[in-house]
């Protein structure tokens, strides 16, 4: 058993104003399946490297271990599979094998050209390269990337038991609660392990947050009554030496004549000395207090506001299919009315995007079938492809005819840093471009919101927050997603797409 110690480890990029770690300590068992999570920008990819020392930090890494990562980096994608893997890797053939048939993937896609291999295909063979070596120790970002659910499931159970550890980092709540024994969660610029898998976490945070939020509120209070009291004090201590003042001039009356101004000036000044400690000592304690109080992870909650169409049913699909040369998937009928939200669901390539563009006229392909809406419904829409937003977050919302203080505020809320505004889209994260894409979605007024994978690249904060607004506003909608436990939440059907055998 091997250790992988953190110690005050310092860091931060120069383009931003706080540091991702601040004298952050951790101690790992790399016997352990461990899930990293945070919210985007975090540092969660970031720590990886500094792990790989490809960054400079402040602090010490102390560990024994020789770190492989996941997903590799391929050059020449137009070779065979399993020359690409060669390229990346010192393996045997019947080991890739071993690892694809564990995954329940057939190996025969090792001698396809890798460029001709869907996303979920590209993900199981580099995992399968990575766990051939047991000489390092794997950290994997993002596997469930590109992944359907039968794909998740299957990764998911080939992690679940592999018997070496490693560090994972997904978005997929229900993933991580299958793969994982411990969670690393990155809270502000400090580092907390939890026991078990994310449900477990989840409940502990909670616990933990309603404990530290209690105590602040206690802690809140405590410093207001010490602020009114020290206030009274300061307003006492100023209006003796108001009186000492009106002695010294000789503004008394008959009877303090009789009493020695002498005693009556040493008086005031005792009595003001000892009301400016009593202030001073309670200036003390409040500083005190205030250091106790936790600083916790707010999640604001996100506006949106749809149309209050005067249509019941705003969609109605009869006996859809669609296709090229041959159809993709059974014929499909449903409907969609206010306050309902329809999710498409099926492994990739059955049709699911396919049917999104058909319904916005987008689809070049065949189709049998009958799709009846009313002329004046209107449509906002989260593309699963977006990289050609491009501009200034300012001239985006123009262009779009956006409310900016809405689109402005619900990025703030999905956790971008206000230094990021001034950045182009096109030269932001994946992560922030998609908030960019949702926030759109958010600050238009629609009778029919169509999302396709709207969870790519949120964290699982994101996540929950989208799911309280779904399931607070209830606007009619039509979902593209492969995170089950989201789908379980938000949506009033499923519609699941039957390939054509």
């Amino acid at each position: 058993m091997s250790k992988i110690e953190i110690k005050q480890l310092t860091f931060g990029y120069d383009s931003q104003e706080n540091m991702l770690f601040d004298q952050a300590e951790l101690n790992i068992d790399t016997t352990w399946k461990l899930g990293l999570i945070g919210r985007n920008g975090r540092g969660k990819t970031t720590l990886l490297n500094i792990l790989q020392n490809k960054l400079p930090y402040q602090g010490q890494v102390i560990h024994q271990q020789e770190f492989v990562y996941f997903p590799q980096q391929v050059k020449e994608t137009n070779q065979l599979t399993y020359d690409v893997l060669l390229e990346l890797s010192n393996c045997e053939l019947w080991e890739i094998e071993r690892e694809l048939m564990l995954m329940q993937t057939d190996p025969e896609i090792l001698w396809r050209p890798y460029a001709s291999l869907s996303g979920g295909e590209k993900t199981k063979v580099l995992l399968a390269l990575l766990f051939t070596d047991d000489q390092h120790f794997p950290l994997i970002d993002e596997p469930t990337n590109h992944l359907d659910v039968l794909g998740r499931r299957q990764v998911a159970e080939y992690l679940h038991k592999k018997k070496q550890g490693f560090i994972v980092v997904s978005h997929d709540r229900q993933f991580i609660d299958e793969v994982v024994d411990h969670i690393l969660v990155i809270e502000k610029s400090q580092l907390e392990i939890y026991q078990g898998n994310y449900s477990i976490y989840e409940e502990q945070k909670r616990r933990k947050d309603e404990f530290e939020l209690a105590q602040n509120q206690k802690i809140k209070k405590e410093v207001t009554r010490l602020k009114k009291t020290a206030a009274e004090k300061a307003e006492w201590s100023r209006s003796r030496e108001g009186d000492k003042t009106k002695k010294r001039v000789g503004f008394i009356d008959t009877e303090a004549r009789r009493v020695d101004r002498g005693s009556i000036g040493a008086d005031a000044a005792r009595t003001m000395k000892r009301s400016k400690a009593i202030v001073n000592r309670m200036e003390n304690q409040i500083s005190e207090k205030e250091k106790l109080l936790k600083d916790l992870e707010y999640i604001d909650p996100l506006n949106m506001f749809p149309n209050q169409s005067h249509h019941k049913r705003l969609l109605t699909v009869e006996n859809l299919q669609l296709g090229y040369e041959e159809m993709l998937f059974e014929p499909v009928s449903f409907s969609i009315e206010q306050q309902q939200c329809v999710a498409i669901t099926g492994p990739n390539g059955s049709g699911k995007s396919s049917i999104i563009q058909y319904l916005l006229g987008d689809f070049s392909g065949q189709a049998k079938g009958e799709v009846l809406r009313p002329a004046t419904v209107s449509i906002s829409y989260v593309r699963q492809n977006y990289e050609d937003n491009m501009g200034t977050l300012t001239s985006f919302a123009q262009s779009h005819q956006l409310d900016l203080e809405l689109f402005l505020n619900n990025l703030r809320k999905l956790g971008m840093e206000r230094d990021v505004f001034h950045t182009r889209i096109e030269n932001m994260s994946m992560g922030q471009r998609k908030k960019v894409e949702l926030a759109k979605s958010f600050a238009q007024s629609a009778d029919l919101y169509i999302w396709d994978e709207p969870l790519n690249y949120l964290d699982v904060f994101n996540q929950e927050q989208i799911e309280q607004l779904l399931l607070q506003v209830k606007p009619a909608m039509l979902i593209v997603d492969h995170d089950q436990r989201f789908l379980e939440k938000v949506a009033t059907q499923r519609i699941d797409l039957q390939r054509i055998k």
